[in-house]
């Protein structure tokens, strides 16, 4: 199994920005895709970026696109999420996920291995 921890979160002003970081443990993790999904107070969880397991291949939602940037480095099991001018619409707890697969999903069902999140905050 994976196990999964971030950190990086905090509190930033509109328009700046925050680097998030995944630690991923486990004999497979070079193996499987990996994805960032958010939650806001009162909504449910939405997709916000994946990789593919070798890192070739991203996604990411419309509302992040152009300002956030997902990578990784198999290499010391370290998934990460660059976030750019943010924006009060992006506050929420950041979830990182362990994908089933290589390829990268866009929906939860993709993901097996769930961290516990950790809390973003952009005030305007």
């Amino acid at each position: 199994q994976v196990q999964l921890a971030e950190s990086g979160g905090g509190l930033v002003q509109a328009g700046g920005s925050l680097r998030l970081s995944c630690a991923a443990s486990g004999r497979t993790f070079s193996a499987k895709a990996m994805g960032w999904f958010r939650q806001a107070p009162g909504k449910e969880r939405e997709f916000v970026a994946a990789i593919s397991g070798g890192g070739g291949m991203t996604y990411y939602a419309s509302s992040v696109k152009g300002r956030f940037t997902i990578s990784r480095d198999n290499a010391k099991n370290m998934v990460y999420l660059q976030m750019n001018s943010l924006k009060p619409e992006d506050t929420a707890v950041y979830y990182c996920a362990s994908g089933k697969i290589i390829v990268a999903g866009t929906t939860s069902s993709a993901y097996d291995y769930w961290g516990q999140g950790t809390q973003v905050t952009v005030s305007s």
